[in-house]
């Protein structure tokens, strides 16, 4: 299940969170499994690992907007 942007900036902060501590959990039990060999869908870690930055990176976002910069580096 491949999370898009929109979708996470529609969610409310807590949201996010508890969703981004659901997705750290499973990563980790995802990577267990591939050093303990009983991993069966290998891709599954890159979609988790894929879904954490994007709902870090709407976090980022948020967290410039509400600090009134635009970024201009």
């Amino acid at each position: 299940m491949s999370l898009e942007a929109e979708e996470i900036r529609r969610m409310s902060p807590e949201d996010r969170a508890r969703l981004l501590s659901e997705l750290k959990m499973e990563l980790i039990k995802l990577r267990t499994q591939a050093r303990t060999g009983t991993l069966t869908n290998t891709a599954r870690i890159r979609t988790v690992k894929k879904n954490i930055a994007r709902i870090l990176t709407v976090m980022n976002e948020e967290r410039r907007k509400s600090a009134g910069g635009g970024g201009g580096e």
